[in-house]
């Protein structure tokens, strides 16, 4: 049985209120209490996480995975987030990584369905509590099939790293993993702003035993000219990336001609996509009693339908329904006429409701460089994970508030009167055995869109360091005025040569005009490719001021500009290697991707294809005793290691192109 409670007047209320002692932050006060090697070290064990060890167990290897929350999935457990983002082609031909299509076929075998929520947004709607468990399974599987090893850590972080003398390697790491104490609450009883800095911190506290780990590799002085092992960045946010300080990017970077559409001359790193806790909700019999949050009065203003298009609750209840009573029933032709019945439970991730999207200095989640030094973050034993809390606490009351508006609510902040009508007949879902598995009822951590990306490293082509860019997957219609005016005529003219193929030499030296060029309708093709993805630009924008839940604030203006149809993509190598430290790889969200890019470069399949890439390449340089730049230091030139890795990869079933993939190839009207 699910535990169902009036949660927001008996449970999170008094929850988000508690305040927890502070904990000192310090070196380490005594010597690690385990030391545990690896080949490689999986820092995440979101999506991307989960594909690169999944791909390495299958190579044999050992693999030590740590992961903040005790959950593996990250999108589709801890976050929540159990609805498979797809494109329809995609999903037609089954072209996946053969990890991912390995999860969709455990998730039809377990429910006897492939699609047991019912749901709309997608054809594999699923509770989060088993997407952890079927994804753990793959995990045994993988290493009993390919006889490797795994070393699972959950509730663990990482809290620094030591270099080699030269400092372009990592030589170990140092992590923490929290227990609760024996008289404290379990865990997943407080919300992630309760605990997250306790977790970061070296001592016990009132609420957690912490064990100390020392990550080492297995082996050592292989080779002096090469790695030992390696490690992987995959958690949500890039918390290597900052802790390591290796260059990258965060929020909104300054329009040029391979950002044409970007909102800002300039950039703005506080400006991120939102981010989104969220909870389970039961359609009942009776109407149920709702109490309002104490604080329900000061997110008020934000909730909205949004559009009049979506202003109907069935629709926004079967979205992303997760539970269906009757999951075989066939579905009307319309959403707003599609069945609720009592016992149906559905999972929200609304951008109006559940959705936090701060976007100032004052309240960003994700902190700059610059921030993380004033706060000594980037001072030895400093780490907190780089995040600010009061925005985590802000984002949990504003997802708690959610649930209230949708059930009793009258007001509509972007529609107006008449709009939003009460649905008591529900029940807000906590427990330890409810779908997010909290006692709090929202998600372990919040579904992240966005989070640090690295700047790849420079060469002649990509002389300010390698990333993809916007122009490289939109289908955008750049013949807009906008581009006209944004633009300087020299921009313009270097855009035009980027997106005219074979013709951009002819644009480049202006033998041939704009009008006489036939613009390329695919992605950029890259000769490092060793993944793939396909979904739409979609943003989530920051809001304009602060507060983001503030009466009469409005997303930031432009930022929707650059969202539309994307080409099917490619991930390039070099998009998963840092500048600086040769044995670091970066997979998920913060690979080298521009704002932009990175609102398509997020979803579930493309987490695990960069992952199953990030996995593999790492066991490639290990087995022939080289570091991943070496694969690409020479391109344009061919790099027969590259290809031996491509070969790899796609004899494993992870793909690295689309069927018919040709720089002389300019139709791909059966992928779009």
């Amino acid at each position: 049985m699910l535990q169902r409670f009036s949660v927001l007047s008996l449970v999170l209320t008094p929850l988000l209120a508690l305040t927890v002692s502070p904990v000192s932050q310090a070196t380490p006060p005594r010597p690690a209490d385990r030391q545990q090697t690896c080949d490689l070290l999986v820092a995440g064990g979101g999506l991307s996480g989960t594909a690169a060890a999944y791909e390495a167990l299958h190579l044999g290897k050992t693999v030590c995975l740590t992961e903040i929350t005790d959950w593996v999935g990250g999108q589709i457990s801890a976050q929540g987030t159990s609805a498979l983002d797809e494109r329809d082609t995609q999903r037609q031909k089954l072209f996946f990584p053969r990890g991912y299509l390995a999860l969709r076929s455990a998730i039809e075998e377990h429910y006897g369905i492939l699609n047991p929520g019912g749901c709309w947004v997608s054809e594999s709607c699923f509770m989060p509590y088993d997407g952890h468990e079927l994804l753990f399974e793959l995990l045994e599987d993988a290493a009993k099939r390919g006889r490797g090893t795994l070393h699972w850590f959950p509730n663990t972080v990482i809290k620094d790293v030591a270099y080699n003398p030269d400092g372009n390697q990592i030589t170990s790491a140092i992590a923490i993993q929290h227990q609760p104490q024996p008289d404290a609450p379990p865990l997943n009883t407080l919300p992630l702003s309760a605990t997250i800095e306790d977790a970061f911190g070296y001592e016990d506290s009132d609420l957690f035993q912490k064990t100390i780990i020392e990550f080492r590799p297995k082996f050592t002085d292989r080779n002096p000219n090469s790695p030992d092992w390696y490690v992987i960045d995959a958690t949500e946010t890039g918390e290597l990336i900052g802790l390591t300080d290796v260059p990258y990017r965060l929020g909104i970077d300054p329009r040029s001609f391979l950002e044409p559409t970007s909102s800002s001359e300039t950039n703005d790193p506080y400006c991120t996509q939102g981010f989104t806790y969220t909870f389970a909700m039961e359609a009942t019999e009776e109407p149920q009693e709702h109490n309002p949050p104490d604080f329900y009065e000061q997110y008020e203003p934000y909730y909205s339908y949004e559009l009049e298009r979506l202003a109907n609750f069935t629709l926004v209840f079967t979205y992303r329904q997760i539970h269906s009573m009757k999951p075989e029933e066939p579905r009307p032709g319309n959403v707003r006429e599609f069945p609720i019945y009592p016992g149906d439970i559905s999972m929200q991730n609304w951008t109006w409701g559940n959705d936090y999207r701060p976007g100032t200095s004052e309240d960003n989640l994700i902190y700059t460089r610059r921030q993380l030094q004033e706060r000594g973050q980037l001072d030895p034993g400093g780490w907190l994970g780089g995040l600010r809390t009061e925005s985590l606490r802000r984002g949990e009351e504003n997802a708690i508030g959610f649930f209230y508006w949708l059930v009793q609510g009258t007001t509509d902040s972007q529609l107006g009167e008449g709009f939003k009508e009460p649905h008591p007949n529900h029940r807000y879902l906590s427990g330890f055995d409810s779908p997010m598995g909290t006692a709090h009822g929202l998600s372990k951590y919040p579904y992240m869109r966005e989070g640090r990306r690295i700047i790849g490293r420079p060469s002649f082509a990509h002389p300010d360091g390698f990333t993809v860019w916007e122009v490289d997957i939109t289908m955008a219609d750049f013949e807009d005025e906008f581009y006209e005016n944004a633009l300087t005529p020299a921009a313009l003219r270097h855009l035009w040569a980027v997106l005219s193929g074979l013709d951009a030499a002819g644009i480049a030296s202006r033998e041939l005009s704009r009008e006489q060029v036939t613009r390329r309708s695919r992605a950029t093709l890259f000769p490092d490719t060793v993944g793939i993805g396909h979904y739409a630009i979609d943003f989530h924008p920051c809001m304009a001021f602060s507060p983001p839940e503030a009466p009469g604030n409005y997303e930031r203006p432009g930022e929707r500009r650059g969202q539309g149809r994307a080409f099917p993509f490619q991930i390039p190598l070099r998009a998963l290697i840092p500048q600086r430290l040769d044995n670091l790889l970066v997979a998920g969200k913060s690979i080298a991707t521009s704002h932009i890019a990175a609102a398509a470069y997020r979803v579930h399949s493309f987490e695990w294809s960069a992952g199953a890439a990030a996995g593999t390449t790492a066991v490639f340089a290990l087995d022939h005793d080289l570091a991943p730049y070496q694969l690409v230091d020479n391109l344009p030139s061919p790099e027969p290691q590259l290809e031996a890795l491509q070969r790899q990869l796609s004899d494993n079933g992870n793909p690295v192109m689309f069927p018919d993939t040709s720089i002389f190839n300019n139709t791909w009207d059966q992928w779009r």
